[in-house]
């Protein structure tokens, strides 16, 4: 429940503010605070984790869950299991206005890639994955 007030009280903040989405640099920012508490929930290293937005995607378990992590924390996880509605929203919310148009074009594109997994962890992966593969300049991940 303690994620859910964090990202409602982002959106809040920033709506304040008469932003409609944040820049690149405030949305890395604000994912800071899921990376943290992901790492130490998940045991992942920075080594492990910390290219995944350059597209090093490690196939390891931990890797996995500390993605899942983050897609929990980022509430685009619904019934255990990632949420392409959830997913449209966030970017809607939170994404810089130049990036939303290419980052929902990648979520529409790789909507599917999650049920082809029951485990969350590997849909989560392979989700992002699938994201990063079809438009690096647009993704960003913790």
């Amino acid at each position: 429940m303690e994620q859910k007030k964090w990202v409602v009280l982002m959106v809040i903040v920033f709506m304040a503010e008469g932003c409609y989405g944040l820049s690149r640099a405030q949305l890395k920012k604000s994912a800071q605070m899921f990376k943290k508490k992901c790492m130490d929930k998940e045991k992942v290293t920075e080594d492990m984790i910390g290219e995944i937005e350059k597209g090093k995607f490690i196939e390891e378990k931990p890797v996995m869950c500390y993605i899942a992590c983050v897609y929990q924390m980022a509430q685009v996880v619904k019934n255990n299991k990632l949420s392409y509605e959830a997913s449209m929203k966030q970017v809607d919310l939170m994404y810089p206005p130049d990036m939303k148009e290419g980052a929902k074009k990648s979520i529409e594109k790789c909507k599917d890639v999650s049920k082809k997994y029951k485990d969350l962890c590997e849909a989560s992966y392979w989700t992002a994955k699938c994201i990063y593969e079809d438009d690096p300049k647009n993704f960003i991940f913790a």
